[in-house]
């Protein structure tokens, strides 16, 4: 089961590390040209989507690094839910249509994604460590 919970956990550092350096990354050309986002899935819009994605990637990566530094997996699983939420509630439970460069496919892996990522992140219980006799004495 640890070997597991370590994969899923490498999955979700790898997920969440490449989706908020492209979501920063294309909110950083977008900033540069002056145009908008439009991304209609999400329920911001106009020059405030840009800057609510960009701040959302960079507490995503800050969380990540924090999170692999074994402080704070909390921030960085609450992140991962957050994604997967915003990712669910917009393309599956809207009205959002799948027509044009977006198809279905790539949004249930890409929510899929999100999942094993949210599970992977979650901040499981550590076992105590075993105490030794010579630490007794």
């Amino acid at each position: 089961m640890g070997v597991i919970k370590a994969l899923l956990r490498v999955i979700s550092y790898f997920f969440g590390g490449l989706l908020a350096l492209f979501v920063a990354a294309i909110c950083a050309v977008a900033l540069a040209n002056g145009s908008p986002l439009n991304f209609v899935f999400l329920p911001w819009s106009g020059p405030s989507l840009t800057h609510w994605l960009l701040g959302l990637a960079l507490f995503g990566l800050l969380t990540l690094l924090l999170a692999m530094s074994g402080k704070v997996r909390a921030l960085f699983f609450l992140w991962n839910a957050a994604v997967f939420v915003l990712l669910l509630k917009g393309l599956f439970v809207s009205f959002y249509s799948f027509s044009g460069p977006v198809s279905f496919k790539a949004a249930v892996w890409l929510t899929g994604a999100s999942l094993v990522g949210v599970l992977g992140s979650f901040p499981w219980a550590r076992k105590p460590e075993r105490v030794r006799k010579s630490q007794l004495y």
